[in-house]
């Protein structure tokens, strides 16, 4: 089985994201980027699979940036035999960026492509979703766990109600939840076997894909700081302030 792993450059999780003085997004200049740890756990996952003897490759691929390669390394690193750089300076909204994938997919023939459920800078949620429409292949997100069987996946998955499982035919996409492994970190060893194995660049020209946006962001803002809590003497205080400053009574 041949598993394709989708990653993305993000802000840093540890990094307190300071929106831009002008309000036209967030500041990226001089801030600690690293892979979106939804995709480390889509990556980690996808190594599991190959050490358990079920997959026989694995490819990374990204959109984004020159820099993005440092993402394409860590996932090389972790475990991942090559990768694939889809390179644009641009914006690249989920849709364009499942158009893009549904390109490398084609080239490639995948059984399998896993992707975190969601980048913790646009929070779109939207991406694995719509690959799987796109290619008209059968999708387990939010996954909890994944077990592999004769042509097939099973997917657990984490719903508003509790947990739903899925069987799923192959060719499939798959969205890792936080609950679907613990990512390992990278051995010196195979940071520097990182460096020797290929990571193959296209454009969006190349794929045929018109990555325009179809959003346009008025303003950005960082959200209001909260105020500090209050103690109360009695409960008819709290109801009376409930009625009258909260106006949720």
């Amino acid at each position: 089985m041949k598993v394709l792993v989708a990653v993305k450059r993000v802000v840093d999780y540890n990094v307190a994201v300071r929106v831009k003085q002008d309000g036209t997004g967030v500041e990226l200049d001089n801030v600690k980027m690293s892979m979106n740890p939804f995709d480390e756990i889509a990556v980690e996952e996808a190594v599991r699979l190959k050490e358990a003897g079920k997959a026989s490759e694995i490819v990374a691929v990204s959109v984004g940036p020159q820099k993005a390669t440092e993402t394409l390394r860590t996932a090389l690193a972790m475990g991942a035999d090559r990768a694939i750089l889809v390179k644009t300076d641009a914006k690249v909204e989920p849709l364009a960026v499942a158009k893009l994938l549904k390109t490398v997919v084609a080239e490639e023939a995948p059984d399998l492509v896993i992707l975190g459920k969601q980048a913790i800078d646009d929070d779109s949620n939207q991406t694995g979703q719509m690959l799987a429409a796109l290619l008209g292949w059968s999708q387990g997100v939010f996954a909890s766990k994944v077990e592999t069987g004769e042509g097939m996946l099973t997917v657990t998955r984490e719903v508003d109600g509790g947990l739903q499982t899925v069987e799923l035919k192959l060719p499939a996409i798959v969205t890792a939840d936080l609950r679907l492994n613990e990512p390992r970190y990278a051995s010196l060893p195979n940071i520097m076997k990182a460096k020797k194995k290929p990571i193959a660049e296209k454009t969006p020209e190349d794929c045929g894909v018109d990555i325009a946006p179809r959003l346009t962001v008025l303003k950005t803002e960082a959200p209001k700081k909260r105020g500090g809590g209050v103690k109360l003497a009695s409960v008819d205080e709290l109801i009376e302030k409930l009625k009258t400053e909260a106006g949720v009574l």
